[in-house]
């Protein structure tokens, strides 16, 4: 889950160099989500240790 948050982050870094303002934010905003879940559940997996990831 990690990977595919990096992976939008990069997508979001190259439009914004290109110009691609929409683009960019967009993967931004997807990256953003995808870490705060990857987070969110790294976190859980800690507290209860069941192996959720």
């Amino acid at each position: 889950m990690l990977q595919y948050g990096i992976i939008f982050l990069v997508i979001a870094i190259v439009a914004g160099l290109f110009g691609f303002r929409g683009v960019a934010n967009a993967s931004a905003s997807i990256a953003k989500l995808i870490f705060a879940v990857f987070l969110i559940l790294f976190i859980l997996t800690l507290i209860f240790g069941r192996g959720f990831l």
